[in-house]
């Protein structure tokens, strides 16, 4: 796979944020409550350096040992926060723990209690999404809807983490109002748990294929790879 240029990585760029202001526009909401969330996993080094230049700042990573050798030299991708975007294992909690600034994937008493226990005391609470598995597919991490609002005040009392919202990968779809309901969803979930007494903020949702469709639902962050960088090499470890 040829990297994009960072002309092209630009361009990229600036279509994304046209599709999502039009989108935000249409669902009669603050474009600037939607953030981008670069999806930078498999992609060189070089490629978040162009991004980062084109002023992208959120970047998310799916795989600690790729992620911390994309840090090693912080000075080209200063100002960048890190997302943790990938399945956390327990024998890794550490590093993410350490080195990012979010984690959209939280599912499980164990890694939630390990990421606070293992978050330095210098730096700020880890802000953290429960990953909701909203269609029942074994293939997927993330917790069944019943089994949300459990965890959901566990994971708030934990002081070293700072409960932000939910994240959902839905199944593919292509029929754009189709593609609406587990958006939907999601939101409602997260308004029934505001309801409840907490104040949760984020809704992670929507990728190159179907982003729209989630910010008008309501997503605050929208994770995009191919829309901004191509398609990945189908070989990745």
């Amino acid at each position: 796979m040829t990297p994009a240029t960072p002309e092209i990585i630009a361009q990229n760029l600036a279509r994304v944020h046209a599709r999502m202001l039009a989108a935000a526009n249409r669902a009669g909401r603050d474009p600037g409550a939607v953030r981008l969330l670069a999806v930078s996993k498999a992609q060189p080094v070089e490629v978040l350096i162009a991004a980062r230049a084109a002023g992208q700042k959120d970047f998310g990573e799916s795989y600690v040992r790729e992620a911390l050798a994309k840090r090693r030299d912080p000075g080209p991708l200063s100002g960048v926060i890190w997302h943790f975007t990938g399945t956390p294992q327990a024998n890794k909690t550490r590093p993410v723990a350490e080195n990012f600034g979010w984690v959209h994937t939280v599912d499980r008493r164990k890694i939630a209690q390990r990421l606070n226990d293992q978050r330095p005391t210098a730096l700020p609470p880890l802000n953290v999404c429960i990953e909701v598995n909203l269609g029942g597919e074994a293939s997927k991490s993330g917790i069944a809807p019943g089994q949300l609002a459990a965890l959901a005040e566990y994971v708030a009392g934990l002081p070293r983490l700072h409960l932000r919202g939910l994240m959902t990968l839905p199944a593919p779809e292509t029929d754009r109002e189709k593609q609406r309901t587990p958006f939907r969803r999601l939101r409602e979930l997260l308004e029934t748990l505001n309801a409840r007494g907490h104040a949760l903020d984020t809704l992670s949702m929507g990728m190159s294929a179907d982003f729209e469709a989630a910010i008008m639902e309501g997503a605050t962050l929208v994770r995009l790879g191919t829309a901004i960088f191509g398609a990945r090499s189908a070989k990745h470890s």
